[in-house]
């Protein structure tokens, strides 16, 4: 195994230590599972077309490109609220 240094600022470092002291875990596991969890563009397309195969074969549904533009568009919106929202409630540093 070898050993990568990435360098953040202090206040990330010590949101990922928090995390990681959190989930009982090392700061090296959490970012193993962070990079196993986070994919390539690459690989959401291929997800993408085994879900619209998927759709396809089981349930009968084509899901065209202006679905799946908008199914983006609502997905980006509800993560930006959901983000605005963590951080309406999450008390000061």
């Amino acid at each position: 195994m070898s050993d990568v240094m990435i360098r953040v600022p202090a206040e990330v470092r010590d949101q990922l230590a928090a995390v990681a002291e959190a989930r009982g875990t090392s700061l090296r596991a959490l970012m193993q599972e962070i990079a196993a969890q986070t994919l390539t563009p690459e690989q959401v397309q291929e997800r993408a077309e085994r879900t619209r195969t998927l759709l396809a074969e089981r349930f009968g549904h084509f899901v065209t490109d202006e679905e799946s533009a908008e199914m983006r568009r609502k997905m980006r919106e509800a993560t930006a609220a959901h983000r605005t929202k963590l951080a309406e409630t999450e008390p000061p540093r």
